[in-house]
C-alpha cells in the first residue's frame, strides 16, 4: 500500500482529519483502482470526486464522442471538446484535477468481452451508462468476478442509487430492475436536469469510496431514489430474490 508523502497529507488533509478516515484510509484509497462506465452526466461527476479524492487508478469506457447538447450536464468537457472522443476530454480534465492520478481512456462500447476484460482487473465498478440492458451486463459481470457495484441513474428530475457487493453475497441490481420492467427512458427524449446527475454521480463516488477505504456503512441492500422536484431521498430495502439468475 503506497505511503503518503507529506504534499499528499496536505493535499487530502480535509478527508483525513474526518473521524475514522485517517491516513490509512486515504494510503488504502491510493491502493484502489475503479473502472467508470460511461463518460456521461453521472460518470463526469462520479469521476471528477473519485480523482480529486484521490483513487489511485481511473478506467473510463465510453464509445461517444463530445455533443453540444451534452455541455449542459457533462461537466468535464468544454466547448473546445465537441467532435473529441468523451473518454479522450474527460481523461485530459481529470489529469488537470489530480496529476498524480492514473487515467486510463478506453473509447470502446461496453460489451461482454471487454468488461470481461476490465471487471476484474479493477477493485470496484460504477455503473454510469444510460442505458438498462448495460446495466444488466454489468451487474452480471460483476457478481461473475466478484467486484463491488455502484449503479446509478438519472432522469428528468429523479434518480436511483444502488450499491451490490459479490463478496458479502448481497442483493444484485437484477433483484431490482425486475420491478422496472422494460421501460428503458433515456435523456434524449424525457431530459434531465443538470444538478441531478452531478447529485446521483457524487453519491457514486461517495458510495465507491466508503466500499474501497471500508468507512462508514455504504448502502449495501438498499435502493435509494432521488426526487429533486421536492428535493427528498427516499430508501427501500432490497433482498435478495431467491430465483435471480445472477446472484441466486
Amino acid at each position: 500500500m503506497k505511503e503518503l508523502s507529506t504534499a499528499e497529507a496536505i493535499r487530502y488533509n480535509r478527508q483525513i482529519v474526518i473521524p475514522g478516515f485517517d491516513l490509512n484510509k486515504q494510503e488504502m484509497l491510493m491502493s484502489k483502482s475503479a473502472l467508470i462506465i460511461g463518460a456521461g452526466g453521472l460518470g463526469c461527476s462520479a469521476a471528477q470526486f473519485l480523482c480529486a479524492s484521490g483513487v489511485g487508478n481511473m478506467t473510463l469506457m465510453d464509445n461517444d464522442t463530445v455533443a453540444l447538447s451534452n455541455l449542459q450536464r457533462q461537466i468535464l468537457h468544454f466547448e473546445t471538446n465537441v467532435g473529441q472522443l468523451k473518454v479522450a476530454s474527460a481523461a485530459e480534465t481529470l489529469h488537470n484535477i489530480n496529476s498524480a492520478v492514473s487515467i486510463n481512456a478506453i473509447a470502446q462500447q461496453a460489451d461482454e468481452q471487454t468488461l470481461g476484460i476490465q471487471v476484474p482487473a479493477h477493485d470496484i465498478v460504477l455503473d454510469c451508462s444510460d442505458n438498462l440492458s448495460t446495466r444488466k451486463l454489468v451487474n452480471e459481470l460483476a457478481y461473475r468476478f466478484n467486484k463491488p457495484l455502484v449503479s446509478g441513474a438519472a432522469i428528468r428530475m429523479e434518480g436511483q442509487i444502488f450499491c451490490t457487493d459479490p463478496r458479502a453475497k448481497t442483493a444484485c441490481y437484477a433483484c431490482v430492475s425486475r420491478f422496472f420492467g422494460e421501460l428503458n427512458l433515456s435523456c434524449v427524449e424525457s431530459g434531465v436536469m443538470s444538478p441531478v446527475v452531478g447529485i446521483i454521480g457524487a453519491s457514486q463516488a461517495l458510495e465507491a469510496i466508503k466500499i474501497l477505504t471500508e468507512f462508514g456503512q455504504p448502502a449495501i441492500n438498499r435502493l435509494q431514489m432521488y426526487d429533486a422536484m421536492t428535493s427528498t431521498w427516499q430508501t427501500f430495502s432490497v433482498n435478495k430474490h431467491a430465483q435471480c439468475k445472477v446472484c441466486s
